[in-house]
């Protein structure tokens, strides 16, 4: 047995010993939309992202530009 498959056989004997102490895991409705709230910082990073523009050039490369209409801070 290689160090790789006496820490696989460890770490699987460990999950499993955590399954008989705590239950399967609980995978929840995977049918159910994802609820993603938005935090201040988040907030304020779109309104950031509110006055960048994305262009790409003929290489396919991607570059963000300000755009030049951005009210004065």
């Amino acid at each position: 047995m290689t160090k790789d498959e006496k820490f696989v056989g460890k770490f699987m004997h460990a999950t499993d010993h955590l399954r008989k102490v705590f239950g399967p895991a609980d995978q929840g409705d995977m049918d159910s939309p994802v609820v993603h709230r938005h935090d201040a910082f988040e907030d304020e990073s779109d309104d950031e992202l509110l006055h960048i523009e994305q262009h790409t050039d003929s290489s396919g490369h991607h570059y963000a530009v300000r755009k030049t209409d951005r009210p004065a801070d």
